[in-house]
């Protein structure tokens, strides 16, 4: 039985002729720039955040009028092609984080001012809640989905080289290695995600878009070959309980699903993870004698200060008791380094079932990404023999890029060391993946990690921290309960 089900693991399926997987923003903003050349009718952007002066070719130096800048490229596109709707609706996020992306996307308001590109801001979120989808739908015909957005510090190649001034800034700073993975896909997943983005826009200022009219042509990149074709495509939400609209939360029951269906490999890239939910559903797993290997590769140390104090901290929690569960030794948690030892910042979110189900979006694996965030992920199964060994050899090139390896070295490995922890371990000869070790405790800590502070699962407990600690753990204990006694792929208990 498939892990996605619309109406509950996800919102729809729909055909995708092509999909391809790119690794990193080098590939990503290429292959942006060549579907965006090839728009005939449409161009939808939503993001979390959005800075115009971001370049898509960077080459190690800045300054004024940059040619590759995006917003000078769809400025000029919307000029150039009047038949040509471009649209961006970016979170308007809130001033202290704006206030750390040199007020953008606030000002770039300013930037698209009397140009034929609508630029809106989106605050249609509960209070302390974000937009955090990120998508790009062209014609109804291609779209990319992933957990980067457009901004002047989400540049890097997949050799995360030490000093690449290619991640220079404007300011002329250059910003820390950087990863990121994206979903390509066309055909009718496309237009479905063109529907979603659209209903967004409708929310956000009240006006009802309809589909492009079909002007033929195909923005697929050329130089991006399809890696997977004639696939059902599943699209996944999250969206907080708020104003009449009920709570969605489809990633959240795909990501338990997922876990339940695993048979050999759970492999999770992912910025984030704090929530106990999946903690527990993992546990359950590492418990079972012939249960999954479980990886993990996320940030040594978030960036931010903020960021450090919740979610480093309940990350910590999380690992040890997942290393106390992991009673056979098949968990691994890692962080990626660069040649010389400085952190790669792990931004992509990307779930990988044995050989067979690959997902990518926006969700972390945290608790507001459940329940209190938009989000939205995109979901691949594979029904053959060819899709299993793309799904496979996309994870093996994720786990070999970050240790200097190729996808086939990995592939190898894994063959002659029983499975994905013994090929990493026999390859990662330079140290680049390194252990996650939870972070020494203090008071504030410990204080920060019991209430999962900033990190409310819905808007029930948003501003009620002590019910939030007591939901999470009832819910983690039944889900613990229900997963050692239930079928595979049980949904997750509802709270009154």
């Amino acid at each position: 039985m498939t892990v996605f089900r619309p109406g509950g693991t996800c919102w729809r399926t729909a055909p995708a002729g092509r999909a391809a997987f790119l690794i990193d923003n080098e590939a990503c903003f290429t292959a942006v720039f060549d579907a965006l050349q090839k728009a005939r009718r449409s161009i939808l952007l939503l993001g979390w955040g959005f800075d115009p002066r971001t370049r898509l070719f960077p080459d190690g130096y800045d300054g004024p009028d940059d040619p590759d800048e995006v917003g000078r490229i769809l400025v000029e596109l919307a000029r150039a092609r009047p038949e040509l709707d471009v649209r961006l609706l970016i979170w308007r996020s809130a001033l202290p984080i704006a206030a750390s992306q040199e007020f953008f996307p606030h000002k770039a308001r300013k930037y698209f001012r009397n140009t034929p590109v609508h630029f809106r801001l989106d605050d249609a979120v509960p209070f302390g809640a974000c937009h955090h989808q990120k998508l790009l739908v062209i014609d109804d015909r291609l779209a990319f989905c992933g957990g980067g957005d457009i901004s002047v510090d989400r540049w890097d190649s997949p050799a995360h080289r030490d000093g690449d001034m290619r991640r220079i800034m404007p300011k002329q700073a250059c910003h820390d290695p950087r990863h990121e993975v994206t979903l390509m896909v066309d055909g009718e997943a496309a237009g479905a995600l063109g529907d979603l983005a659209r209903e967004r826009w409708r929310r956000a200022t009240g006006r009802i878009l309809p589909p492009p009219p079909d002007a033929g042509g195909d923005p697929w990149p050329d130089h991006v070959p399809a890696q997977l074709r004639d696939v059902e495509v599943a699209i996944a939400r999250t969206e907080p309980e708020w104003k009449r609209r009920s709570l969605v939360d489809e990633i959240r029951q795909l990501t338990l699903a997922s876990i339940a269906e695993a048979r050999e490999t759970i492999y999770l890239e992912n910025q984030y993870f704090t929530s106990p939910l999946i903690t527990e559903a993992l546990a359950a797993r590492l418990a079972e004698p012939d249960g999954p290997q479980v990886v993990l590769i996320s940030t040594g140390r978030a960036p931010s200060w903020f960021d450090q104090l919740t979610m480093d901290r309940a990350r910590g929690a999380m690992i040890w008791r997942l290393r106390a569960a992991d009673v056979f030794g098949r968990f691994r948690a890692y962080w990626p380094s660069t040649p010389k030892g400085d952190t790669i910042i792990v931004h992509s979110k990307v779930t990988v079932i044995d050989d067979r189900i690959a997902r990518v979006g926006s969700a972390n694996l945290n608790n507001r990404s459940g329940g209190f965030d938009t989000e939205l992920e995109l979901g691949l199964e594979a029904e053959d023999a060819s899709g299993r060994r793309q799904v496979a050899a996309f994870r093996d090139r994720l786990v070999g890029h970050f240790m200097a390896q190729t996808g086939d070295a990995v592939a190898k490995a894994r063959a002659e060391h029983g499975g994905l922890v013994g090929a990493i371990e026999a390859l990662n000869r330079d140290g680049r993946l390194n252990p996650i070790e939870p972070p020494e405790t203090t008071v504030l800590g410990e204080f920060v990690t019991k209430y999962h502070l900033g990190d409310p699962q819905d808007t029930r407990d948003a501003w009620r921290p002590s019910r939030r600690r007591e939901r999470l753990y009832q819910e983690a204990h039944a889900l613990r309960d229900a997963m050692l006694g239930a079928a595979p792929a049980s949904p997750l208990p509802r709270s009154p």
